[in-house]
């Protein structure tokens, strides 16, 4: 029984590390969102690490990706009518530790737009999604405000970690 303790407070001490170290890692970030799914993070990472954008979200119509799915690869996200698009840098990509982070280049009204990615285990066939996003200014144009700007993102993240959610 003594056991079964010391093991059961090592699992939820670990668990505690796992999010707020997820947490942590996006304090100072524009845009957070989470999404808890009730898969294990194995299952769910290999939905996320494949960086195919255009299965979940209704935005992309196709991607084209150049390179390996590491740092130094990139790609080109397409709109769904072709009259759009925006090129993105993979800077980072980690199978261990279930994370990625890339920066889009072109195509969106910021300057220095980075998101990551990274899976949690939660433990016990449970995992969360994290995404986070930050960029240095806003560009002012006639098409979009920052604040439309901002409830887009929002709405595209929250469509796509849904779906990828849905997929796993």
């Amino acid at each position: 029984m003594k056991t079964l303790k010391l093991v059961a407070l090592t699992a939820l001490f670990m668990l505690g590390l796992n999010t707020t170290n997820a947490v942590a890692q996006n304090a100072d970030a524009k845009l957070v969102h989470t999404q808890i799914v009730e898969k294990s993070a194995d299952d769910v990472w290999k939905i996320v690490r494949n960086l195919d954008f255009s299965k979940y979200s209704s935005t992309i119509g196709n991607v084209k990706v150049t390179g390996n799915h590491e740092a130094g690869a990139s790609r080109v996200c397409a709109t769904p009518d072709g009259k759009g698009q925006f090129k993105e840098n993979i800077l980072a990509y980690d199978n261990v530790n279930r994370t990625y982070t890339y920066a889009v280049v072109e195509g969106v009204p910021v300057k220095g737009l980075i998101n990551n990615f990274k899976v949690v285990d939660l433990g016990f066939n449970k995992s969360m999604i994290v995404w986070w996003s930050n960029y240095e200014a806003f560009m002012k144009n006639p098409q979009m405000t920052e604040e439309q700007f901002t409830a887009f993102m929002q709405s595209s993240i929250q469509e796509i970690t849904t779906n990828m959610a849905n997929d796993a």
